[in-house]
């Protein structure tokens, strides 16, 4: 991990533990939230079905007692975790005002007193929370992946252009990929992160 500051670098270094890929991994659940469902203030593209995913890497997570910190953006109505991916006690949840996860909350403290360094991410809408936070934790330092089937955005207007959903989301995947993540399916992470586990 190449985070710039030299003082966080030295506490990871103090900190470490178990790892999965070499580097301890946490899932960041950013913004599946009530809003974004049908009969929400901005429904987005098949929500459901990335909902729905991001809960199978949820119950993963959970079962393997590897850390998951959930992001909420402070909206209302509409506000409120989706049941999907509901927090239980004891789970991180982080409240923020803007696009990008890290700016003005606690989240990269969080992940480096937990000896984090890799990230995999979920959520919702791909083509502004999720990719915001997965360039900044790519600029922090942290390896980050993206499950592509488990995040989801909208149509888009730009003057009179109209570009579908599945443009969005493709197009913003593309730019991530190499770039500043690696992107996966939930199927292929949890197999990966399986045998991992039988390695160890």
């Amino acid at each position: 991990m190449h985070l710039r500051s030299p003082v966080i670098l030295l506490i990871l270094v103090l900190t470490a533990g178990i790892s999965l890929y070499g580097q301890k991994m946490a899932l960041i659940i950013i913004d599946i939230q009530e809003c974004y469902f049908p009969g929400g203030k901005l429904q987005l593209e098949d929500p459901e079905l990335a909902g729905m995913n991001a809960g199978l890497l949820l119950n993963y997570f959970r079962k393997s007692d590897l850390p998951v910190y959930h992001v909420r953006h402070n909206t209302e109505p509409g506000g409120a975790i989706h049941s999907y991916v509901k927090p239980i006690e004891d789970e991180v949840v982080i409240s923020k005002d803007q696009i990008n996860a890290f700016l003005d909350t606690p989240l990269l403290e969080m992940l480096v007193a937990d000896s984090v360094e890799q990230l995999l991410f979920c959520g919702m809408q791909t083509h502004l929370c999720v990719e915001a936070a997965v360039r900044a934790a790519h600029d922090l330092g942290f390896t980050c992946l993206l499950a592509s089937d488990a995040c989801a955005t909208r149509a888009l207007q730009y003057e009179e252009y109209i570009i579908p959903a599945r443009n969005v989301q493709y197009s913003t995947l593309q730019t991530l990929q190499g770039n500043y993540a690696r992107i996966v399916t939930t199927e292929e992470i949890i197999r990966e992160l399986g045998q991992q586990k039988c390695k160890e």
